[in-house]
């Protein structure tokens, strides 16, 4: 069997088409989701905004930043009855839509992302628009976790024991797997029962649903080509190719603002409040303590001063960014734009790392028993069945993951001998760039329109799959960049990939693991072909090989969106540190940070539960800090009673409020 390109003229028109459909189809979908799912809608446990003029003058605690850390933070500080805490968003709740997984895709570059991108750079990124990678990340009551993919890693222990080796007393992995434990709420009955996973936390952690006949063709290839499989990633041995866990609950998704935020928003003693965005930290120059927050809620500018702690949570992107604003950061950067250098600290900004993907990595395949496709093409699920199968049975291809249905990690030939961290991580799914006409690529990634007519056009809705390899330790550090004293420009991306030409090199071995898998005898039953191989043209003229890669890689560079450490956690003696190891911001009191920017070397995997892990040791540190007697939950007074919720059209529910917010000019 051969292949040939698509005879249609129209196949633009067919690309340009898929998109608007899309959109009407989700219009709809949002409609009848309002109409039929209630568990969707979930309207009695909505977190519902507060609006100025009942926020308080002084709160005990300000978490700035609801997303993935910062929802998990703030609920856990509430825990304490007798602390105030408000919760300041950028963002807005999250829609019905956000619930699907098979959706995610679509809700990146819409107004729940921040829409950031990279500065340009010959070494990456060349196939998109300017040369710039998007890089999404959630403005959203919780955050990336409401945007990302849900994958639930965790990570690997040797993680965490170079985090303490690197002088973070308290972070080594038998530290932090017991927070692991508390945040899960395990359901795969074939894990549950397991120690080191756990069954009562507020994350749902389960199977994702509805995978395609080519999973178990994924594994086989996989256990073929000597890989160890496994019912899970998350186990003690992760060199291992595993179906997929997720942050999932009953099939949909399961972000921080659902797990941690709907179940206690009616607590006296917490406050959330979206639609605002920060714009500085208060902090005194003189004992160089913060002492509030300043912020705009729609047009309204309001200040809230502190009692015991600012808690910075607003991603590895905006926490730096608010330091630096605040006067905390390089001093270079700082004097530039006319910022008060309040306390000078290098490291802010600096240590930018991400797991850096190579896309493109399609194989053509061709079903040997009929005309049924085996992957999953976008116009094949834009239709009322599918719609249908979500409305009345919570079941069919929404509630499926597009971009992966067998993860794993496999070594190269760059990593230690006889490493069991992996220095690769592996996503096998059934949707590529072809079979959903160009949305992900071009839409979401930024891939230029000649690129992808270029590469894949000709093959558009083709039967097909896709391999993509994640570098998971970089050697190449990124920077952030402070465009201006304007807390609204945002702040500009250096993410320096491959400067050190090692990480290009483990890159190309991930794409060549694609080919060898493309070789096993179970793909050969279905013709699989790498795409560059078929006659057509494409942007890296020649002949497949390590140089033909390396060309690939930098034209489709994507990110997985994972940046971290810009704000990284180190020892006093360490220069370039921002954070203690109990996250308290050195030299400055009364404030710290809790997200991913505080990770000193990036974990193998996604990033988004050892985020919320960071969050859950966070509280505990804050505790122990402020009741130095009360070292376990049941020793202090907890607000565990709901007894309260504010709703903005009910007059007899109205919060104790003692004073009005002051008001900046």
């Amino acid at each position: 069997m051969g292949f040939g390109p698509l005879e249609s003229h129209h196949t633009r028109m067919r690309i340009l088409l898929t998109r608007p459909s899309s959109a009407l189809i989700l219009l709809i979908l949002d409609a009848c989701i309002w109409l039929q799912r209630t568990d969707v809608v979930d309207f009695r446990n909505r977190v519902q905004d507060i609006p100025s003029q009942f926020i308080y003058d002084v709160y005990d605690y300000v978490v700035i930043g609801g997303g993935s850390a910062g929802a998990a933070v703030a609920a856990r500080l509430s825990e304490v009855c007798d602390w105030n805490v408000l919760l300041l968003e950028a963002g807005t709740d999250e829609t019905f839509l956000t619930d699907l997984p098979y959706l995610y895709p679509a809700l990146q570059k819409g107004p729940l992302d921040w829409q950031f991108e990279t500065e340009p750079n010959e070494r990456f990124c060349q196939g998109m628009r300017g040369n710039r990678c998007s890089w999404p990340r959630g403005k959203v009551l919780g955050g990336s976790s409401v945007l990302n993919a849900m994958m639930y890693v965790r990570g690997n222990p040797e993680d965490y024991d170079e985090w303490a080796d690197l002088g973070n007393v308290g972070w080594s992995w038998r530290d932090v797997l017991p927070y692991f434990v508390k945040m899960e709420n395990v359901r795969d009955p074939n894990i549950a029962g397991r120690p080191y996973h756990g069954t009562t936390g507020p994350l749902t952690v389960e199977l994702f649903r509805n995978y395609t006949t080519l999973q178990a063709m994924f594994l086989e290839a996989a256990r073929e080509l000597g890989m160890k499989l496994s019912d899970e990633i998350n186990g003690p041995d992760q060199l291992v190719f595993a179906p997929l866990h997720g942050s999932i609950r009953d099939g949909l998704r399961c972000s921080t603002a659902k797990a941690y935020l709907r179940p206690v928003a009616h607590r006296k003693n917490l406050h959330i409040s979206m639609d605002s965005m920060v714009e500085k930290i208060l902090i005194d120059p003189k004992d160089r303590r913060a002492y509030g927050v300043l912020f705009r809620k729609g047009n309204r500018r309001q200040y809230v001063l502190v009692t015991k702690e600012v808690i910075l949570s607003a991603g590895a992107l905006n926490s730096p960014h608010l330091l630096m604003l605040s006067g905390v950061g390089p001093r270079d950067q700082l004097q530039r734009h006319g910022i008060r250098v309040i306390h000078e600290l290098p490291g802010v900004g600096q240590n930018l790392q991400d797991h850096v993907a190579a896309g493109g990595g399609v194989f053509l395949i061709q079903n040997p028993h009929g005309n049924t496709p085996l992957s999953v093409r976008l116009f094949e699920v834009n239709d009322v069945s599918t719609a249908r199968d979500f409305l009345f049975r919570n079941q069919g291809r929404l509630l499926a993951m597009p971009s992966c249905e067998v993860m794993g990690f496999i070594n190269t030939k760059h990593n230690k001998p006889g490493s069991r961290r992996g220095d690769v991580q592996i996503f096998m799914s059934a949707q590529s760039d072809i079979s959903d006409g160009g949305t992900e690529g071009m839409a979401g990634a930024g891939l230029t329109y000649d690129y992808y007519a270029r590469n894949f056009e000709s093959w558009v809705y083709h039967d097909s799959f896709l391999i993509m390899p994640l570098l998971m330790r970089p050697e190449s550090r990124g920077w952030l960049e402070l465009p201006s004293a304007n807390p609204y420009d945002k702040i500009k991306i250096h993410p320096n990939y491959f400067a050190i030409e090692r990480d290009l090199d483990i890159l190309v071995e991930g794409l060549k693991f694609g080919v060898r898998v493309a070789k096993t005898s179970v793909m050969r039953r279905i013709n699989a072909t790498f795409i560059y191989d078929a006659q057509h043209g494409d942007t890296c003229h020649g002949i497949v090989g390590d140089d033909f890669f390396k060309c690939l890689i930098q034209h489709y560079s994507q990110t997985i969106y994972h940046p971290s450490g810009t704000a990284k956690m180190g020892p006093a003696t360490d220069p370039m540190a921002v954070v203690d190891s109990q996250l308290r911001v050195h030299g400055i009191g009364g404030l710290r940070v809790v997200d991913a920017s505080i990770m000193p070397t990036i974990t193998t995997g996604n990033t988004n539960a050892p985020t919320i892990m960071i969050a859950e040791r966070a509280a505990d540190l804050i505790k122990y800090a402020h009741l130095p007697a009360l070292v376990r939950e049941e020793h202090y007074r907890q607000c565990d009673s709901i007894d309260y919720q504010y709703h903005p059209t009910t007059s007899n529910t109205v919060p104790r409020v003692t004073h009005t917010t002051k008001t900046m000019p």
